[in-house]
């Protein structure tokens, strides 16, 4: 999966790819960390709450990040089926 950031802060924002498909959206806004499948509007397949308000802690992001692309690689397997 590649991630693209969108937005650097308030959101801190990404688009996640597969190949050339966008499979993932990600949106870190007033301390709620969402993940939506394939793109905004989408499924949630993950939520959290952080530390960072409008972007992440640097002790938090790459925590966060493994866990959405975990979480759509579970929702890719779940729709494969």
């Amino acid at each position: 999966m590649r991630l693209v950031k969108t937005c650097d802060a308030w959101p801190e924002q990404y688009d996640v790819y597969e190949g050339d498909r966008q499979v993932g959206y990600l949106r870190l806004r007033h301390g709620s960390f969402t993940v939506e499948c394939p793109d905004c509007g989408g499924e949630e397949v993950y939520h959290a709450y952080t530390h960072g308000d409008g972007l992440f802690d640097s002790d938090e992001r790459e925590f966060h990040l493994n866990m959405a692309q975990a979480a759509i690689g579970q929702w890719l397997a779940r729709k494969a089926k």
